[in-house]
């Protein structure tokens, strides 16, 4: 299924961010657009103007796997961004629903045993499923909290102990949001995602600031600062796991990056 406002909006994100000097064109003495015209993208895609104009005004028309295929090599498109564009056009594999009834059972148990690591189980909407009592320690009073809001993304834009764990804040967000996005693009038929991000859209001006900038990513191991204002500083590897029968499910691991930060968890 075509999405056809979400395919307008990226593509719009897309050509407005990219600069026609890295496309070899020069950019004249009266732009007004900040990246590419709608006229200049036709035309390095081997479109016409008004038929790429109609796809950014989200009309009904027929977009072909050959067309998205010539504007994603146009506006030189990272792995992540084309997989993005072509699931949004209706082109990648089928939507999967999310709402597995039951979390596994095996990554339940996993979570327990890399205690003092902290460790949670989540789903592409970064719902807080299952977590052990490091992480749990380390945010702060999730168990106090409705279940509605035991969810990353809505943690990290408007609680504050939160926001201000994360040394790098933006980037951090930055990566989550990338991540929700081509989530939302793949499992289109699960309301829980739209509904997220329409709830924090009202709750942070953060978030909707953010997410205007159509950021995808994918998931990758990476190393973060955190800053817990009572045990002090901690860096950690992030790692993701995930069974074969519960792919929407996945254990996701603060590992220690050095031997300070494995010392203090034993504190925490």
């Amino acid at each position: 299924m075509v999405q056809r406002k979400e395919l307008a909006e990226f593509l719009r994100s897309r050509r407005e961010s990219t600069a026609p000097a890295t496309l070899g064109l020069r950019p004249g003495p009266r732009r007004r657009t900040p990246g590419l015209r709608r006229e200049e993208l036709a035309q390095l895609s081997g479109l016409s103007v008004t038929w790429y104009t109609w796809l950014e005004q989200a009309r009904d028309i027929s977009v072909s796997r050959q067309v998205i295929d010539s504007l994603a090599r146009a506006l030189r498109m990272a792995a992540p961004e084309r997989a993005h564009l072509f699931t949004l056009a209706g082109l990648a594999s089928p939507a999967e629903r999310t709402d597995s009834p039951n979390l596994d059972d095996t990554l339940r148990r996993l979570i327990h045993t890399q205690h003092p690591n902290p460790a949670y189980v989540t789903n592409p909407w970064w719902d807080l499923l299952a977590y052990n009592r490091t992480y749990a320690t380390l945010l702060g009073g999730l168990d106090d909290r409705p279940a509605i809001e035991r969810n990353n993304a809505w943690l990290i834009f408007t609680d504050d102990h939160v926001r201000d764990l994360f040394v790098d804040w933006r980037t951090e967000a930055r990566k989550l949001l990338g991540q929700l996005r081509v989530n939302l693009a793949r499992y289109n038929r699960d309301p829980r995602g739209r509904e997220l991000v329409e709830a924090l859209r009202v709750a942070s001006p953060a978030f909707t600031e953010l997410w205007e900038e159509h950021e995808v990513r994918r998931f990758h191991v990476s190393r973060k600062s955190i800053r817990h204002p009572g045990a002090g500083m901690f860096t950690f590897d992030y790692i993701k796991l995930a069974t074969a029968d519960h792919e929407q499910q996945q254990l996701l691991v603060f590992l220690p990056a050095d031997a300070a930060t494995a010392a203090k968890l034993l504190d925490l």
